[in-house]
């Protein structure tokens, strides 16, 4: 092998940019959410099948592994939803310039951390008790 050919630019040539850094997070938290699936599963068969199996389950949800999973899984739910907004416009052919592109990313990111947060607080509050 005495080619000298070019190689193929790699990962490591680019700058990263928001809207591939977005793509692959709409990617993984889409992946995350099956994920997550299963212990919102687990919650509600628990749940459905009465208390002394919730009681069996409980310490399990109630763990910092699992609040991280649900908090993650809440997270990924809000910022999936609000990208999949943002490509419903790019669908109806809205959004391409690059400032708009980047305003709709930040806007994304954005909502999903306020999404996020504003559940937290009401779930923490007592929700609607």
């Amino acid at each position: 092998m005495t080619d000298q050919r070019p190689l193929s630019p790699h990962l490591t040539i680019y700058r990263r940019q928001l809207t591939s850094v977005l793509s692959i997070f709409h990617r993984a938290t889409g992946v995350f959410l099956s994920i997550s699936m299963v212990l919102l599963v687990i919650w509600l068969v628990a749940l459905a099948t009465g208390a002394e199996r919730y009681a069996t389950v409980r310490p399990l949800l109630e763990s910092v592994p699992a609040r991280l999973v649900l908090l993650g899984g809440l997270w990924s739910f809000f910022y999936h939803l609000s990208n999949g907004i943002r490509h419903l416009f790019w669908d109806a052919g809205m959004g391409f310039e690059i400032k708009q592109t980047y305003a709709s990313g930040w806007a994304v990111v954005g909502a999903s951390v306020l999404l996020t947060a504003g559940t937290l607080v009401y779930a923490l509050a007592g929700g609607a008790a």
